[in-house]
């Protein structure tokens, strides 16, 4: 990979990123259009599939988490990727490795609570890709909102020297942001899945007729969800973008989030309220 990214770099050419943990599904896929369209001026297109340990707690999916390489290659291929590149633990881990990447004030905060360690793992691993793969820019979904904006801290902070582009969340029909964790939910609790994003659309409502008090917003997402007894909420927050701290009154923008779990499932989602012209 590191050859590859190095030969790239000799003829002009710079590499735009995709880092996935695999279970490849349409909100992956657009994520390699929106790569390709970033990469218009000749740049490569890579994408990487690495489930990593780090980043999962104990008592967490990591062995039961969807994976078929086969397919996802084979969507890949279909796609135009440049390159998929697949390494081992042990390719990222190796023996003897003894560094990891904590952002402080942004990972003990939402998911970070109930996952504590998740988003060291997390950061730790995204370095290490960007110093294995040395891209130009690397590309991620914004369902998981927390998790971008401590990448694109981290490499401000650290300077690793390339842009972070976010793109918006990809959606079923009945609005339930896809992920790989679908998959867990039973035929009963995907039909109430859908109400995550109706909570959210309730909630961006009542700030669009004007009001910008979070207790508002949070009330009117909390009654679309708490009809429901399969729905186990893990948060539902109204913070500000950058700092992930929870706010009391909406001034230009703010982002409502919200984690819960449903079966054998956790599940998050989030919206961006900002005011219009």
């Amino acid at each position: 990979m590191a050859a590859y990214s190095s030969e790239a770099a000799s003829k002009g050419r710079g590499l735009t990123f995709v880092p996935t943990m695999g279970g490849l599904h349409e909100g992956h896929l657009k994520l390699t259009q929106e790569g390709r369209r970033l990469s218009a001026d000749g740049d490569l297109l890579v994408v990487s599939i690495f489930l990593n340990p780090t980043q999962f707690g104990p008592s967490e999916d990591f062995s039961k988490y969807p994976k078929n390489d086969k397919e996802d290659l084979a969507k890949l291929e279909e796609a135009g990727v440049d390159l998929v590149f697949m390494p081992t633990v042990t390719d990222i881990y190796p023996k003897g490795f003894k560094t990891y990447v904590e952002v402080e004030g942004l990972s003990d905060k939402l998911c970070g609570q109930s996952r504590p360690g998740h988003f060291r793992g997390v950061a730790t691993v995204v370095a290490r890709l960007f110093g294995i793969v040395k891209p130009r820019r690397a590309v991620f979904g914004l369902k998981d909102y927390q998790q971008f904006v401590i990448i694109k801290k981290m490499t401000e902070d650290l300077m690793l020297g390339l842009d972070i582009f976010g793109f918006k969340t990809v959606r079923e029909a009945d609005g339930l942001a896809m992920s790989s964790r679908n998959a867990y939910l039973t035929e009963k609790e995907r039909a109430v899945a859908g109400l995550l994003s109706k909570a959210l659309l309730a909630g961006e409502k009542i700030f669009r007729r004007g009001s910008t008090s979070a207790k508002e917003i949070l009330l009117g997402a909390e009654k679309i969800i708490e009809k429901e007894s399969l729905v186990m909420v893990d948060y539902l927050k109204l913070c500000d973008p950058s700092s992930l701290e929870d706010l009391s009154v909406v001034t230009d923008r703010a982002v409502l989030l919200i984690a819960v779990r449903i079966g054998k499932a956790r599940l998050i989602d989030n919206c961006i309220l900002e005011r219009r012209p």
